[in-house]
């Protein structure tokens, strides 16, 4: 009886303690309160990515000074190199802001209307939400026959198909059926991480018809990819920025499609719309916090 007595009293006990611990957890691991007195962590895409070159020029972060243009992107701002790199960013900095390709938005962040217009396909579409740019596949010219035959693909029935799924806009409503060509060799591909996930998803596609195609892929920014497209070491570069006039002298460009540009929050932050001057006023430094946007 005393041997059970003693097991019950130090099983109380451990049960006073256990349970004090729970209840002191609380407290002290309760999510503090979104303070819109944090100073914004503004992050930015890296020099070489086209939806920088997109988003700071539509946005009026990039502006003319004389002959040239200057970037008046915020010293301190964070700039990575990758899609993948920002969201990242954003999902862990409960007071960061970033800019990502629309088709790139997942749960794991929040994208917010800009001037009360929802960044979705329709209001792209429409013209209504105006911060987007078109996904661009350039070559140097002289294209092979399975470099026109890729082309042909992207821009057939299946492969606008695939652009819709991918929450992009197609850029043509002319396509036609695309049937295997049966060809055979290898595709070399290089440029935007934006428009890597939808190339990604094209080639996967064009395998299933064509096993015999293979495709080497580089994922490292717009110039880049232009440059090896115009230096002929990749057939296709991939831009997700317009082409400045001596690229464009010098390259055959084809619109794979239309993207807009979500502008994204940590999914902490209250805030769902913002204006595009307030926007522009935070990546150039203007607005430093939260509670300075109205």
């Amino acid at each position: 009886m005393k041997k059970n007595k003693a097991l019950s009293i130090i099983a109380l006990s451990l049960a006073l303690i256990f349970a004090g611990c729970v209840q002191s957890k609380p407290s002290g691991e309760q999510k503090a309160e979104f303070n819109l007195g944090k100073d914004i962590t503004v992050i930015a895409r890296d020099a070489a990515s086209g939806t920088r070159g997109a988003f700071h020029e539509i946005m009026g972060i990039l502006v003319k000074e004389k002959d040239a243009e200057a970037d008046k992107l915020v010293v301190g701002a964070l700039e990575f190199d990758g899609t993948d790199k920002v969201i990242t960013a954003v999902e862990g900095d409960k007071y960061g802001i970033g800019y990502i390709s629309m088709g790139s938005v997942s749960d794991r962040i929040k994208a917010v209307s800009v001037n009360g217009i929802e960044p979705d396909v329709e209001n792209v579409r429409s013209g209504n939400y105006s911060v987007s740019r078109p996904f661009i596949l350039v070559t140097k010219g002289s294209e092979s026959e399975l470099i026109k035959d890729f082309l042909k693909f992207a821009e057939s029935t299946q492969g606008q198909d695939i652009t819709d799924e991918m929450k992009f806009i197609g850029a043509s409503d002319l396509s036609e059926d695309y049937a295997s060509s049966g060809m055979s060799g290898t595709i070399k591909v290089a440029g935007s991480t934006s428009v890597t996930p939808l190339m990604e998803k094209l080639q996967e596609a064009y395998r299933d018809l064509n096993p015999d195609v293979t495709f080497e892929m580089q994922s490292n920014g717009s110039s880049q990819g232009i440059k090896a497209a115009l230096e002929g070491s990749y057939d296709i570069g991939m831009s997700s920025r317009e082409l400045k006039e001596e690229e464009a002298s010098q390259l055959n460009s084809y619109i794979l499609a239309i993207d807009g540009i979500a502008v994204i929050v940590n999914k902490e932050n209250p805030k769902s719309d913002l204006a595009s001057e307030d926007i522009t006023k935070i990546y150039t430094g203007e607005i430093t916090k939260w509670s300075e946007i109205k």
